[in-house]
């Protein structure tokens, strides 16, 4: 099932997104942003583990859900973090498409949980 996929997709961006936060404030100097992108892109991953351990179909997906919403989110501090040049067009390039990536599967596995709740 696409579980393990999110749930190790998720766990890898998380691990890309401490690196990267890592890289922002100590080459950067950034300190606002970088720590709400490193909330929100720890809680994604964490989101999908509580999702994998739900206790009903219902939790599954409300779990799913808030994973999204952080996956959103991250997203939304990279293009902050890009449009403000405090990155580079490369290092948004390297990990926005993961973030969309993710966003994508778990919008997929929400999708097919309501279909086959039904």
């Amino acid at each position: 099932m696409s579980e393990s996929i999110i749930k190790k997709k998720s766990f890898e961006l998380s691990v890309s997104g401490i690196k990267f936060y890592k890289s922002l404030v100590l080459n950067n100097k950034e300190f606002v942003m970088s720590k709400q992108f490193l909330r929100s892109v720890t809680s994604v991953g964490a989101n999908v583990r509580e999702a994998v351990n739900a206790q009903s179909k219902s939790d599954f997906i409300h779990k799913l859900s808030i994973s999204q919403k952080e996956c959103d989110e991250t997203m939304y501090w990279l293009e902050l973090l890009r449009e403000t040049d405090y990155i580079s067009k490369d290092e948004f390039k390297e990990i926005y498409p993961k973030c969309e990536e993710v966003l994508k599967i778990i919008r997929s596995i929400i999708i097919t949980t309501k279909k086959n709740n039904s």
